[in-house]
């Protein structure tokens, strides 16, 4: 298993990956989360009429992109009509525990992209990520996959830039994170995390985050 942290000078000139190289999670270039999305913003989305886009805010968060692709199926959005609304929504996948069935949900992904994916688990950081993809395609394809995914963060060691580029995480949350450090197990999180948030948004930032 070959994993690296550090970037080529190529890559650390990418415009479209956050500069700081430190980013666990993918910057947005096209991608909502659906889960922080605005109401305006998903009605904009390809195939998401007014009342789909009313049952999306009353269902999330989406705990993962399989779930966000189930809700989608029962609205009656055919598999191609899902695939154009991918294009601008996407629970993104954890690239050290995402099933191939959610990699192909990327759009234009395939047997080479999960391949890929694949080779260089486990990632150390979205650096790793960056660095590797770049040896397959060029920045900007680079930049357009890599807001679909993240690496979880280490939330007693990350930096509030990096624990901020969590979806829908902002300063507030930044300091309770680092209140309860350390952090020991997941059964802490959610007992002191859940102070502030309720269950499913404690489960939507848990798969976020490791100690």
């Amino acid at each position: 298993m070959r994993v690296s942290r550090i970037l080529t000078p190529s890559l650390l000139g990418l415009t479209l990956v956050v500069s700081t190289g430190m980013a666990q999670v993918g910057k947005s270039v096209t991608v909502m989360d659906p889960n922080t999305a605005t109401e305006a913003a998903l009605g904009a989305v390809p195939h998401l009429t007014p009342a789909i886009v009313k049952a999306l805010l009353a269902e999330r968060p989406f705990l993962s992109q399989t779930a966000l692709d189930a809700f989608l199926g029962r609205q009656s959005l055919t598999p191609e009509q899902r695939k154009e609304a991918y294009a601008r929504i996407f629970v993104v996948l954890n690239l050290n525990a995402a099933p191939r069935e959610e990699i192909l949900m990327i759009p234009g992904s395939g047997p080479r992209v999960v391949r890929e994916f694949l080779e260089y688990r486990p990632y150390a950081g979205l650096a790793v990520f960056t660095r590797e993809m770049g040896k397959y395609w060029d920045a900007t394809e680079v930049a357009r996959l890599e807001q679909y995914v993240f690496v979880p963060v280490n939330i007693n060691t990350a930096t509030d830039e990096v624990m901020m580029t969590i979806p829908g995480v902002g300063a507030r949350m930044v300091r309770e994170f680092k209140e309860y450090r350390p952090w020991v197990s997941a059964e802490q999180f959610r007992r002191e995390i859940g102070k502030y948030v309720d269950a499913k948004e404690v489960a939507r930032l848990e798969r976020h985050v490791t100690w």
